[in-house]
């Protein structure tokens, strides 16, 4: 596995501090930051210089969930999507032109689960988003991406029964997201019902948002058979209630357990992100 740093292994480690992990990981490479504890949650904001922002376009929020499930190695689930960003820092650095975006490491996406969105750590966040009245953000969840070379955009939450104006809102960022990975990756991209992420937290604050996954191609191409052949498989995935593991991506499968290991990586999927951030920080989008 010679495209991950050494470090990834420590990361990943059992006794892993992954908090205290990534705050001196951007010390170490000159990387201010804000770590923000809301209820019982460390969120890691990234704070970037007044330069890097242009009031003229929208900010993007990236979210990247730190935290993984207990007895997991959590490779893939968030370990991979971490690091992707970590290296994408890196290259901010030399960035010549305003990217406005914000980058927050969050904590508590997988106390969601069945007890509801409002466990998850990032609702805290979206709270305080909504108090401030920061409802304008693009907010993009990136989330597992470091297993397959297809690009995945959520469809969730567009069947919500939100307002007319968070509806339009919220089709409007899926549509743009979707444009961005059609332009990284021609071809190799769908849209598919994801379950949360952190957009969870912000869709059900009022806030749109969208999530953005990988998959091997042959998984995502079986999980688009069977949705068109299981027309409820939609809303089994997103209740968590489907009741045969082999509709599942194998990807999907080996989150929260033993399987989501360093060894399930594929290099392609650095390649991919790498391009799919550097997109992100390139577009602009008037406010």
């Amino acid at each position: 596995m010679n495209f991950l740093p050494p470090e990834f292994a420590d990361f990943v480690a059992p006794e892993a501090d992954r908090c205290l992990f990534l705050t001196d990981w951007l010390q170490a490479h000159s990387i201010s930051y804000s770590l923000i504890q809301i209820d019982n949650s460390k969120h890691i904001f990234i704070n970037f210089p007044s330069a890097c922002y242009d009031p003229m376009f929208r900010i993007k929020t990236l979210l990247i969930h730190y935290d993984r499930a207990p007895d997991s190695p959590g490779a893939n689930d968030n370990s991979a999507a971490i690091f992707q960003v970590l290296a994408f820092l890196e290259r901010l650095k030399e960035c010549r032109y305003p990217h406005n975006l914000r980058i927050i490491f969050t904590d508590g996406e997988e106390m969601g689960g069945m007890n509801g969105v409002s466990e998850q750590g990032a609702f805290g966040i979206a709270s305080r988003f909504k108090k401030l009245g920061i409802t304008n953000d693009d907010i993009i969840a990136i989330d597992s991406c470091g297993r397959g070379d297809v690009l995945v955009i959520s469809s969730t939450g567009r069947k919500n029964s939100g307002s007319v104006a968070f509806n339009r809102r919220l089709d409007n960022l899926y549509e743009r997201t979707l444009k961005l990975a059609s332009e990284v990756s021609p071809g190799k991209w769908v849209t598919l019902p994801v379950p949360y992420s952190d957009n969870a937290a912000f869709i059900a604050s009022g806030i749109p948002a969208v999530a953005v996954t990988v998959l091997p191609k042959e998984e995502a191409s079986t999980l688009m058979r069977n949705l068109q052949k299981n027309k409820n498989l939609e809303k089994e995935l997103l209740t968590h209630t489907v009741t045969s593991s082999d509709m599942l991506p194998l990807t999907w499968r080996f989150m929260h357990t033993k399987f989501d290991a360093t060894e399930s990586l594929t290099e392609e999927s650095f390649v991919l992100m790498a391009k799919f951030l550097e997109k992100i920080a390139a577009d602009k989008t008037l406010v």
